[in-house]
């Protein structure tokens, strides 16, 4: 599996972005109240960041040596997915929230705080699970393996 890459992170966040400045403009045109997402979703982040982390962890145990046990191959993969489903997530959510604030904050009407610290820890929360989500998938990563080597002398890759 490969590893997330920063350009699809960034393109998530920007269309994620977008979608949040539309849906708040789309709102205001039609005389309805900006949207404002729960308080309990920067704490929700903060907790899949967490689990992530916390699933990822006995991964990087086995893959380092310091466990005896041996690691499931499938609960590896499970905790590699988990990881990078979380930081696309944490990124459009990023994004979305980022929208919803640069919109809040081009209104000529002055915002009232709580609605920018509830923006800003959004973005916060969001850019936490990203980077947690990017950790654990680097504790998921396996060491190259010296006998996988290629060699260069294309007969003894044939067997002769």
């Amino acid at each position: 599996m490969k590893r997330t890459s920063q350009p699809v992170l960034i393109v998530l966040a920007l269309g994620g972005g977008g979608i949040g400045y539309l849906v708040d403009h789309l709102l205001t045109a039609g005389g309805r109240a900006t949207f404002a997402p729960s308080g309990f979703l920067p704490l929700l982040l903060l907790l899949l960041a967490a689990a992530t982390l916390g699933l990822a962890w006995p991964v990087r145990r086995s893959v380092r040596g310091k466990s005896r046990t041996r690691i499931d191959p499938f609960s590896a993969m499970r905790a590699a997915t988990l990881a990078r489903a979380s930081s696309l997530l944490g990124a459009i959510v990023a994004g979305f929230g980022a929208g919803l604030l640069i919109f809040l904050l081009s209104r000529p009407v002055t915002p009232q705080v709580g609605s920018i610290v509830a923006m800003a820890a959004l973005v916060a929360s969001a850019v936490a699970l990203v980077v947690a989500a990017l950790v654990a998938e680097q504790f998921c990563t396996l060491p190259k393996d010296p006998d996988d080597r290629q060699s260069d002398d294309p007969a003894i890759d044939d067997g002769r």
